[in-house]
């Protein structure tokens, strides 16, 4: 009797070379037309194996897993878990690509599961020896229980030696390559008991997919005691594929290895320039000098647009709107408060689309391959270093970089010590403070001292959060495995609807996730700096009108009078007064008390406040007359100056530590989903800003 073709079942991610290895070993004897009522594309074609064997061959749809999210990928599944199809395969081949082995081996340890004969086929291997890539086959072979084919689809090279595994496909083992019902036992061994007779991974799969299969339902399965819900499934599923990659990047530390030393293609050539111990980092930085400088200046014109436009808006609606509470809350409260989220998109968008160009051109990867090594001595990844650095322009699309860290823990201490950068809005306190204090004069004929300081308060920002992050990494204790197993993807150039769609879900992500904590808290802050529990608040035009001092004064500086009264003694005045046993071994009095206080909605919050308590608010010179109400500033009690070098340094250290920015706070909440994290960013940084400070006004005064 002759034997009747084996069926094969070509299965692979797109663009591996599926279905050039297709074309090879059908010789172009193919057939091609659609799945039974659907559109799907389907070839078909037979193939010559040795001894006289021969096979059928079908190539199915590139499918990056076996969780379906399209027609495609749907139809791989329903062909691979029905064995009454006709097309069912006697031996499945999985097509990988030599340089995304990651990746692509995820397809296959989950059809291993499904224990069907299984052959592994890395193609692409003519381009091994001019990547500088080497393959520890036996050790693969063992460790993926299966047999493999080094081939190359383009130059027809081991086509012989797949054939003779295909002929030879019932030796091959179909154990699966790692149990993934360890995700959780008591309820797999549940699955194992109700369904003796069925493959656990394919009840998974039904139940996972929310598809049916045949006769077996996911309502079916789930109608026991021990089922789940959805979002339990959903977490399982999630368990599952960080499980899949734990395995895979194990394997590939052992079986994989690549030598850029010795590639000498042109990506391989691009590749040395751009991860050369030295020149890799002087174009690294350069791109990050472009990218902030960028994010910096291009996003000015924006933010001044919306911050201008929402003014303007607060303005008319106060004028507009009857006088009266509601007045209040809608222009210094609500209108404020989504100014305080929209005025953010531009940089969050700038930011987003210079990091998605850098991910679709494929240069990220090498930064990350460049920067690692350096930062896993701090417990940071390679990837940490976008964020670091963008957190000089503000903290919060820099966190919301973090996405791109796999390791949770990585991922957790990037967000944590990030804060510590020196952002743009501790900028106008540094340089109101700087200027009052460090005088304006030359160092070495060519430094200026202000400058330096400055400079120095940046690095001092990037040193602790690096050292914050070394301390982190030894504290947390978080089951979380570190590899390094990163995949080089090929030079293109960035399409345009990716890079576009990601700029939108992250802008979006920010404005719907964070937005709602920011302005909820801009208007609880707007009620205690708006109102007071006693006559003196109440009063207070009364109280400042009557005093003889203020009976010549302009109407534009009596209002300024009455406005810095109304706050000393509103809410957030009484707990700036109260807190002031507390801040004066810093050196500060009460009035720095309410800066302080308020600058924990934002930093930049300090000049404005200090202008309203210095009666300077409306003034058209209103830095200057800061500085100068501010250097002139002495304390009551023993007439010395408030603002002196120590209490100056003292209050300028207290910036660079402590977390005065709810905005940062609300998108850490969002981030780790907890507000667990954002409330002991907020203690440890502040509790530490306080001790560095307190330490330098007792040294210095």
């Amino acid at each position: 009797m002759k034997d009747l073709p084996i069926k094969v079942a070509l299965v692979g991610n797109p663009n591996t070379g599926k279905t050039s290895l297709f074309n090879q070993l059908t010789g172009l004897k193919q057939q091609v037309g659609n799945y039974p009522g659907i559109t799907v594309e389907r070839k078909v074609g037979s193939c010559n194996l040795p001894q006289n064997q021969k096979a059928t061959i079908l190539d199915l749809p590139g499918t990056y897993s076996l969780n379906a999210n399209s027609l495609d990928e749907n139809l791989v599944i329903e062909l691979l878990l029905n064995k009454n199809d006709k097309d069912y395969p006697d031996v499945v081949i999985v097509v990988t690509e030599v340089e995304n082995l990651k990746r692509n081996l995820f397809l296959f340890t989950q059809i291993k599961d499904l224990e069907i004969p299984t052959i592994l086929v890395i193609n692409m291997a003519d381009q091994m020896e001019l990547k500088g890539i080497s393959l520890d086959i036996p050790t693969l072979e063992e460790t993926l229980k299966t047999k493999i084919a080094l081939v190359s689809s383009r130059k027809a090279t081991g086509i012989t030696e797949l054939k003779n595994l295909i002929v030879d496909y019932k030796n091959l083992s179909t154990e699966a390559c790692l149990n993934a019902s360890e995700i959780d036992s008591d309820y797999f061994d549940n699955l194992r008991r109700i369904y003796p007779n069925q493959q656990l991974y394919k009840l998974w799969l039904v139940i996972s997919q929310d598809v049916n299969f045949g006769d077996l339902t996911k309502n079916i399965i789930q109608n026991n005691s021990f089922s789940k819900s959805d979002e339990e499934l959903k977490k399982l599923q999630h368990k599952e594929t960080v499980k899949r990659y734990q395995f895979i990047n194990d394997l590939l530390k052992i079986g994989k290895k690549v030598d850029v030393s010795k590639a000498k293609d042109l990506r391989s050539k691009l590749d040395k320039i751009l991860t050369h111990k030295v020149g890799g980092y002087v174009i690294f930085f350069a791109v990050l000098f472009l990218i902030f400088q960028s994010v910096f200046e291009w996003s000015s014109v924006p933010m001044e647009f919306i911050d201008q436009s929402f003014a303007s808006l607060s303005s008319w609606v106060s004028e507009h709107l009857p006088a009266g509470k509601l007045n209040d809350l809608v222009s210094q409260g609500i209108i404020p408060g989504i100014s305080g989220v929209l005025i953010f998109i531009p940089q969050i968008a700038f930011l987003f689309l210079f990091i998605s160009l850098l991910e679709e051109s494929g240069y990220m990867s090498r930064v990350v391959f460049l920067m690692d090594k350096t930062m896993r001595r701090f417990g940071l990844s390679g990837k940490s270093v976008v964020p670091l650095i963008s957190g000089t322009a503000c903290a919060i699309p820099a966190i919301m970089a973090t996405r791109n860290i796999e390791n949770w823990k990585e991922r957790l201490i990037t967000i944590l010590v990030t804060p510590f950068t020196t952002c743009a809005a501790r900028i106008p306190v540094y340089t109101i403070l700087i200027s009052i204090i460090i005088p304006d004069q030359k160092v070495l004929g060519i430094f200026n001292l202000q400058g330096l300081t400055l400079m120095l308060l940046y690095a001092l920002g990037f040193f602790m959060a690096v050292i914050s992050a070394m301390i982190l990494n030894k504290i947390l204790q978080l089951k979380s495995k570190s590899f390094f197993v990163i995949e080089m993807p090929n030079y293109k150039i960035p399409y345009y609807k990716n890079v576009g769609l990601n700029v939108i879900e992250k802008t979006k992500a920010f404005v719907f996730g964070a937005g709602k904590i920011i302005i909820s808290l801009s208007i609880i802050l707007w009620f205690m700096a708006s109102y007071g529990p006693t006559d003196n608040f109440a009063n207070a035009e009364e109280i400042i009108t009557s005093q003889p001092q203020n009976q010549l004064l302009e109407e534009e500086d009596l209002n300024d009078k009455i406005a810095s009264y109304k706050l000393e003694n509103s809410y957030i005045g009484i707990i700036g007064k109260s807190i002031e046993p507390i801040i004066k071994p810093l050196g500060y009095d009460w009035k720095i008390g309410i800066g302080i206080v308020a600058s924990f909605a934002a930093r930049e919050v300090f000049v404005g406040t200090m202008a309203t308590i210095y009666s300077v608010g409306s003034h058209g010179e209103e830095e200057n007359t800061i500085k100068e109400k501010m250097r002139n500033e002495v304390n009551s009690i023993t007439g010395k100056p408030i603002y002196t070098f120590a209490s100056g340094i003292s209050l300028l250290l207290f910036y660079a530590f402590a977390m005065q920015c709810m905005s940062t706070l609300a998108v850490v909440k969002k981030e780790t989903n907890s507000w667990k994290w954002p409330m002991i960013q907020l203690f440890v940084m502040s509790g530490f800003a306080y001790l560095v400070a307190f330490i330098a006004f007792q040294l210095l005064d």
